[in-house]
Parts: C-alpha cells; sequence; structure tokens
C-alpha cells in the first residue's frame, strides 16, 4: 500500500505565547511530541508569537509549500485574553497577505469556552499535584494573570470546577496583572483555617511568572507545588480534542 501523500494528513500548528525562559519552549516541543505520539498520523508543529521561532505564519508557509490544502491551529492558552483574541488570528491573516494559500480553522484555547470547564483540563491540573492532592484542605490555583475581565472569569470557572473535583476550597491568584498575589490567598486560607494548602499551577510551561508565583506561596506557606501541566497526557488528549472539534467544524461549513 502506497503511503497518503502530505496533503491528505491533518496539518496542525500549536501557537504558543513564547518566552526568554528556554524552560518554555521545550515545555511546547515536549506538548508537540506528546500530540504526535497520540496522532502520529497528523503532521503536527509547535510555533511561537514572541521570543522564539519559527512563528505561526511561517509554519503555515510551511505546510502550504509541502502540499497541505488545510490546517487546524490550536492556541496553546488558557484564557482567550488579547493573545487568544488578536495576535494569534492576526497570524493567519499576516500569513495570507503574505500569499499563503491555506484554508485555516482555528481552534477554541484550552480553557474554558462558553462557561464549560474542559474535564481534560481539571485531569492535567489534578494529576500534576500528585499523591498530595488528598492531604490537603484547600487549593490555590495560580495563573499568569491579565487584564481582561472576561478571561479572569474563565480562570474562576475553572477554580470552582476544580475545588469540587478535588472536594476543598479552591481560590484564584495571579503572578502579575491583577490581584491577588498567590502569597496573600495562601496567607488568607490559612487565616481561615485551612493548615494544607497547595498550589495548583495554571500554566502551561515554566517561566519567570510561575517561579515568582510559587516562591510568594512558599513564603506564605504553601505544602505542595504542583509543577505546570507541559506535557501531561491530559493536555496532550485535549489539544488532540481541540483539534478534532476544528476539523469538524471546518467539514460542516464546507458541506453547507
Amino acid at each position: 500500500m502506497r503511503p497518503a501523500p502530505v496533503s491528505a494528513r491533518q496539518a496542525v500548528v500549536l501557537v504558543a505565547h513564547g518566552s526568554r525562559d528556554p524552560r518554555a519552549a521545550r515545555a511546547t516541543e515536549a506538548l508537540a511530541a506528546a500530540v504526535r505520539a497520540l496522532h502520529p498520523e497528523w503532521d503536527v508543529r509547535a510555533s511561537y508569537l514572541d521570543h522564539s521561532v519559527p512563528r505561526p505564519r511561517q509554519v503555515l508557509a510551511s505546510f502550504a509549500e509541502a502540499g497541505h490544502r488545510r490546517a487546524v491551529m490550536v492556541p496553546l492558552l488558557l484564557t482567550a485574553a488579547y493573545h487568544g483574541r488578536v495576535d494569534v488570528p492576526g497570524e493567519i491573516t499576516a500569513a495570507r497577505a503574505d500569499g499563503v494559500r491555506l484554508e485555516v480553522e482555528l481552534a477554541e484555547v484550552l480553557g474554558p469556552v462558553g462557561g464549560r470547564v474542559p474535564e481534560l483540563l481539571l485531569d492535567g491540573l489534578r494529576a500534576r499535584l500528585g499523591p498530595v492532592e488528598g492531604r490537603m484542605d484547600a487549593v490555590v490555583l495560580t495563573a499568569a494573570g491579565t487584564r481582561s475581565t472576561s478571561a479572569r472569569a474563565t480562570v474562576e470557572e475553572a477554580a470552582a470546577a476544580l475545588g469540587e473535583r478535588l472536594g476543598v476550597p479552591c481560590r484564584v491568584a495571579y503572578a502579575s496583572a491583577a490581584p491577588p498575589l498567590s502569597g496573600d490567598v495562601v496567607r488568607s486560607l490559612r487565616s481561615a483555617g485551612s493548615h494544607r494548602v497547595g498550589l495548583a499551577s495554571y500554566f502551561l510551561a515554566p517561566g519567570l511568572l510561575w517561579d515568582s508565583t510559587v516562591a510568594s506561596a512558599r513564603e506564605a506557606g504553601v505544602v505542595a507545588v504542583a509543577e505546570p501541566l507541559t506535557d501531561t497526557p491530559a493536555l496532550a488528549a485535549l489539544v488532540a480534542a481541540r483539534v478534532v472539534d476544528a476539523g469538524g467544524r471546518s467539514a460542516l461549513a464546507s458541506a453547507a
């Protein structure tokens, strides 16, 4: 049997924010590898909005040159803040302005959409907490931070769902752009009677903001710190689900 032509494979562009911290790019590449392992029939490539290369528009151009006719772009973002609303779609516009003729379907972000918190996201957050999960009486879900009130509302939704899943109070903290800081939330919970407070990381990759929020929480007496989601099996499965959902929307649009 002859192998399928490249253009018949599903082209997938993962779009990360990018960081000067090399740990972030390593985490993104690890996630791309995990998605490829789940779907070896897909052509999955990582890209970055800033600080690293390739840019999403460059990956789209390379897909077009390889014979692909369509691609799915997945924002590796947990909220639909400025980067998700402006920067990611802007890369598609820029690619088209550069002459790239490729049908691109933009997938949803990895966080809550339309009031629905992905179960796979909760699975990943819970897995990162590991065996300490059952020994905590409160959790702080710490995120990078955003000035967007609608984006912050989705973080609150994720925290509420995680708290319900764990059966303990779960409060939100931010590393920047909006209060409260993780240390302040840990101290508040401890003052209210929670003696074993854990930190859940609403981060896809480590970096300076994650380092700062962890330091703040540890100074306040947090007893456990979860690593960022990076390439957890649940997160890879969530990315794959976003690809499938976006592809389904494209198929419905074509049929119409």
